[in-house]
């Protein structure tokens, strides 16, 4: 049997990333995201979501201790 992802709608995808709903609709107006059209509605699937935000999360820079010499 085949799973279906269920699918969100603009207000629910914005309330997931924390955006407003203008942002989701610019990610499906320029084609930066997967989406359902159902009928005149837009649906993302939630594992589109899921991987749209693991692939923008930027990984924290780990430093290198700096070890500063006196001039002499």
């Amino acid at each position: 049997m085949v799973r279906v992802d269920r699918l969100l709608t603009v207000q629910q995808v914005a309330e997931v990333l924390g955006t407003g709903v203008r942002f989701p609709r610019r990610l499906i107006e320029e084609r930066r995201i997967t989406f359902v059209r159902v009928g005149r509605h837009v649906r993302i699937p939630e594992s589109v979501l899921t991987a749209y935000v693991a692939e923008h999360t930027v990984q924290p820079v780990t430093l290198r201790s700096v070890v500063f010499r006196r001039a002499a």
